[in-house]
């Protein structure tokens, strides 16, 4: 007994206390990561009739989604499917819209808490991976640590984190940073000096202008540059997408931070000195949100991006990777300060500054500040198949695909560093004038032999630079329900993550795209020959409509393009044709709408669309028709006074919410 209190008293008296053991559970489909995709991936699952387990290390679910990633990158709409369009459609609902691409963080929380609450979802917050067990090739539990230490079982893991913890503790292949451009015959990849987000010719890097032995300003390399194209173990850049208002009643004056340095940002004067800027858009690329918000990121050679500062982050501990966050945080809040209060920064920029402050109503536990840092990239699995610029520009094409995306190859800048005497960011990337392009199901699997019952949705299988097309936020949803359908038919079939049969996955996202057995929405496309007629000499353009082209008629005369939809199951539907952005288009565009039985004519009235965000179009309501087999929606020039454009036309069953 004596010895017993010894022992209770010993370990008290070091301030640590042992961690309670939770008994072990069990699950069909054990997801790690609270990110958007963590949250899709494990509603699915659970739709799909399996037991789940969600594991976010983090206290906020959604990652970018909820953390001020509010200006969505889309590329394309089209490669936008299944539940990841659905949970856009739901947040539309919120703005009384039919979908919404632009949103405040709050309003995305709310909506991933609809699919939480719709599959009870089981989530274990603020747990932290510690070690993998395997097993012949496979994960047979996880061992978790929060408020106490737990191990979880399952037959199908899935990461869905940004980091790709679970990955590297499981023993997969993975890389971090750039290929060089020889690996894998590419362009874009390794060391890249382009002219996006760059510093004018001269701009001083010293301290003491001119003299080199006074030193760096602060956030310069003295690192060299490399040739062009070479690889390295540099990362894009980190930074946070910042929410604030100019609302008065909902406004926080953003405080001098206690940590704060003004001598960080000396080179941003030095930059405006040069520029003489205009307007606050020149430093920060501020997006509108709804209710006088803003989605702020990064814009020009000196702005939110802490350059530099992230190289530790991917192979980090859980230490290691906190003071980075903090890091990051300090700089970015000492940014907003400077800019508002610096005597030197121009007065018309700080009163520009000071109209935004902290929201009221957003991130209420956390300081009215975004707990999720922008980790853009951070370990990339090398998988069964890796993704390159050939599959974003399409010269290669797979047949496997399990998801698409659209964006263009975007890498923000991976160091600052000096040539010729002046300072120069370098890394930046940004070329798209692509189409929406398949992603691989081999690229979301390690390699066979590695691991059998593991996806990864987030740091999948892709070169440096083909993942910065593929690495947004809506993808990631796209490929994480993906990813639970091939756990669940590995599960059924009783196979491994490389023996799944895709064909039978991609025919379950094709049938059952909501994973919840409601009637699919159905899509026709210009570009669908069997159920698209077409009379007259319309131009087929790839660029700017809905999906790989449209069909655009500036000549006049009497044509037509005919929509036919296979309407499998007669019913309410509600019709909506794409409408792009498109210079001079008609103002009326006639439109014949025949629901299998009667004709109905309507029109497309182009002024009246407002196009919004990072998309080419909107979809326009054409009314809701009860539709029988054989029915079909024609757009006709007729009258029309300038370019007809005809593109997709989508009909949503009309019992959806």
């Amino acid at each position: 007994m004596k010895l017993n209190l010894l022992l209770i008293v010993a370990t008290l008296s070091t301030g640590f206390a042992a961690k309670a053991t939770a008994p072990p559970q069990q699950v069909d489909i054990c997801v790690y990561g609270g990110t958007s995709a963590g949250v899709i991936a494990a509603y699915t699952a659970k739709k799909l009739n399996k037991t789940v387990v969600l594991i976010s290390p983090e206290k906020q679910l959604g990652g970018l989604t909820t953390g001020g990633l509010g200006y969505t990158d889309i590329g394309n709409k089209s490669a936008i499917t299944g539940i990841s369009r659905d949970f856009y459609r739901k947040i539309g609902t919120r703005y009384g819209r039919f979908e919404q691409w632009i949103f405040e963080p709050h309003v995305a929380s709310q909506t991933f808490d609809q699919y939480i609450k719709a599959a009870s979802l089981p989530i274990l917050y603020e747990y932290q991976l510690d070690k993998v067990e395997k097993s012949n090739g496979a994960i047979t539990s996880v061992t978790i640590t929060g408020k106490d230490t737990r191990t979880i079982r399952a037959k199908m893991f899935i990461d869905c984190s940004y980091e790709g913890d679970l990955m590297a503790k499981a023993g997969v292949s993975y890389t971090v940073g750039r290929e060089a451009n020889a690996q894998y015959n590419e362009t874009y990849n390794g060391v890249q000096m382009k002219q996006y987000h760059q510093f004018p010719d001269g701009v001083d890097p010293y301290k003491v202008p001119g003299k080199p032995e006074s030193g760096l300003l602060w956030g310069i390399s003295p690192a060299t540059l490399d040739a062009p194209g070479t690889g390295d173990k540099k990362l894009q850049t980190y930074n946070f997408r910042i929410c604030l208002s100019n609302v008065p009643e909902n406004r926080i004056e953003i405080p001098q931070p206690a940590d704060y340095k003004p001598e960080k940002y000396e080179l941003l004067i030095r930059l405006l000195e040069k520029t003489n800027p205009k307007s606050l858009s020149a430093i920060l690329k501020i997006d509108h949100m709804p209710n006088g918000k803003t989605d702020i990121n990064n814009n020009g050679a000196f702005s939110t991006d802490m350059i530099g500062e992230n190289y530790e982050y991917a192979e980090g501990d859980a230490a290691t990777r906190k003071r980075i966050i903090q890091n990051h945080e300090s700089y970015t809040k000492g940014l907003l300060y400077f800019i508002g209060h610096d005597p030197r920064v121009p007065e018309h920029l700080r009163k520009e500054m000071l109209q935004w402050g902290y929201p009221k109503d957003e991130y209420t536990n956390n300081g009215h500040w975004s707990p999720q840092l922008y980790v853009r990239e951070v370990r990339r699995m090398v998988g069964e198949y890796v993704m390159t610029q050939a599959n974003c520009e399409g010269k290669e094409k797979v047949t496997d695909g399990v998801g698409m995306a659209a964006y263009t190859m975007d890498s923000h800048n991976c160091q600052r560093v000096v040539v010729n005497g002046m300072v120069k960011n370098e890394g930046d990337v940004q070329v798209g004038g692509f189409g929406p392009y398949p992603v691989s199901y081999r690229s979301i699997i390690p390699k066979t032999g590695e691991c059998s019952n593991l996806l990864v949705p987030v740091c999948l299988s892709a070169t440096h630079i083909a993942y910065g097309s593929i690495r947004m936020e809506p993808v990631f949803m796209v490929l994480a329900q993906s990813a639970a359908t091939a756990a669940t038919v590995a599960i059924n079939d009783g196979v491994s993550v490389q023996q799944t049969d895709v064909t039978k996955v991609q025919r379950i996202l094709e049938q059952n795209p909501l994973a919840d057995n409601s009637t699919p929405e159905i899509l026709v496309d210009d570009n669908d020959s069997k159920r698209v007629v077409i009379k007259g000499d319309w131009q087929t353009e790839r660029h700017g409509g809905y999906g790989p082209s449209m069909l655009v008629d500036r000549n006049g005369g009497e044509k037509s393009v005919r929509y036919s939809p296979e309407v499998k199951k007669a019913g309410k539907y509600q019709v909506y044709t794409y409408v792009p952005r498109v210079q001079g288009q008609a103002p009326h565009t006639g439109v014949t709408i025949y629901d299998g039985k009667t004709s109905h004519d309507t029109s497309i009235d182009a002024g009246g669309v407002k196009v919004e965000g990072q998309t080419s179009g909107e979809w326009v309501h054409l009314g809701t028709y009860q539709l029988t087999p054989g029915a079909w929606v024609e757009f006709q020039t007729g009258k029309s006074s300038g370019t007809v454009v005809a593109d997709a036309v989508l009909f949503v069953p009309a019992t959806r919410k």
